[in-house]
């Protein structure tokens, strides 16, 4: 019985002490395979574009009708007139020469659209319409046909249809208005039919296929031709500069074409991106990069605030004194100035710490743009300095 019992606790103690060694195992195995995956992979599709394969602006003139009197005021706006007049006369319309009519239904318009690559004829493409008059919204309105000219001045696509305005605008006769985004210009969903194909020089290439990175880099691009010739041998890619590589594909159409899409697939681990600091000193955007650094450093920052306010108060003379009521101006002028907050930024410093200690001041956006150019100035802030 004993003997029973001691096997019993030995097998039981073996089991358990394999269990333990396989779930090491498996621990080990997964962090080793998350080691060997790339921390930040991208496909090759959001890394670079192929050459030739592009969209194309179009662009075209045209009148939006049936507006609720918020159309061009034609005194101001002639060619308005000078349309509609155009369009009547070719179907048999001739308005008399000493007529000018006044129109407050009809925008003049201008129509923009891109056409999308390998776009084929008989395909529907969204169009922007936006009035070039002074026309106060084109809501409601029905885009009249209009053909859409490309760069070298060709018909590409017709455009018609109602246009979508995501803006409004109200006035009472007092002169108060009230407008919510711009109701001056509007979409027209699948407003455009495909006339004419572009050609494109991928159908046509029997030489390698050139990869045009969205972002030059020279590290991104050797990434790139590694990641291809590892897949599908030595020699298939080449890096020509940092922002384009050079693949070798097959001469079939149908083949590339598949081929192709299996390499822009392809997971690559992108370079670092640059330290750069991005200001926009219109709205007050700041924007910095994780690889921006700043070398030892101590900022002050303060402000001085002048306050001026004006008090008048009446002299009143005495009375029978023959005197007269004046209007004495009493002006307050003060002059403060906030305590400036002076911090130190210590070697190497990183982009967390840069906010923390911008923000432990209370610095505004405006405040933050000439601590950074200041920084620049100074030789302590090692990244490039962008104001848009």
């Amino acid at each position: 019985m004993n003997g029973l019992c001691f096997d019993r606790y030995t097998l039981a103690r073996a089991r358990e002490r394999a269990m333990s060694v396989l779930r090491g195992l498996a621990i080990v195995l997964c962090a080793s395979f998350s080691v060997n995956q790339p921390v930040h992979a991208d496909k090759i599709r959001d890394l670079a574009q192929v050459g030739g394969v592009r969209t194309n602006q179009l662009i075209g003139y045209g009148l939006v009708v049936g507006l609720d009197g918020s159309g061009d005021q034609t005194t101001q706006a002639p060619f308005t007139t000078q349309s509609l007049e155009n369009m009547l006369v070719q179907f048999g319309i001739t308005v008399p020469a000493n007529v000018r009519p006044q129109l407050k239904n009809a925008a003049a318009v201008t129509i923009t659209a891109q056409l999308p690559p390998f776009a084929k004829p008989g395909q529907a493409i969204d169009v922007t319409v936006a009035s070039i008059g002074n026309a106060k919204s084109i809501r409601g309105g029905e885009l009249l046909m209009t053909p859409l000219r490309g760069a070298d001045g060709n018909v590409y696509a017709m455009a018609q249809g109602s246009v979508v305005v995501g803006g409004i605008s109200a006035q009472g006769k007092s002169g108060s208005s009230v407008q919510v985004n711009i109701s001056a210009s509007g979409r027209v969903p699948n407003g455009a039919t495909v006339e004419r194909s572009v050609a494109s020089s991928f159908a046509n290439s029997n030489g390698d296929l050139m990869l045009n990175l969205n972002t030059p880099d020279f590290t991104t691009a050797t990434r790139i031709a590694e990641a291809v010739n590892r897949t599908y041998g030595a020699g298939t890619a080449n890096a020509v500069d940092g922002g384009s590589v050079a693949v070798r594909g097959p001469a079939d159409a149908a083949q590339r074409v598949a081929w192709l899409g299996a390499i822009q697939a392809l997971d690559v681990n992108p370079g670092d991106a640059p330290a750069r600091v991005v200001v926009n000193s219109r709205t007050g955007t700041v924007v910095i990069g994780s690889e921006v650094r700043v070398t030892p450093a101590a900022v002050a920052h303060g402000a001085i605030q002048v306050t001026i306010s004006e008090q008048p108060s009446v002299s009143q003379p005495e009375a029978f004194s023959k005197g007269q009521t004046v209007v004495v101006p009493n002006s307050s002028v003060q002059v403060s100035e906030d305590g400036g907050h002076m911090f130190k930024f210590g070697p190497g410093t990183n982009l967390d710490t840069i906010v923390r200690a911008v923000n432990q001041v209370g610095a505004s956006p405006s405040d933050l743009i000439s601590i950074l150019q200041a920084l620049k100035q100074a030789g302590a802030l090692h990244a490039e300095l962008v104001v848009i």
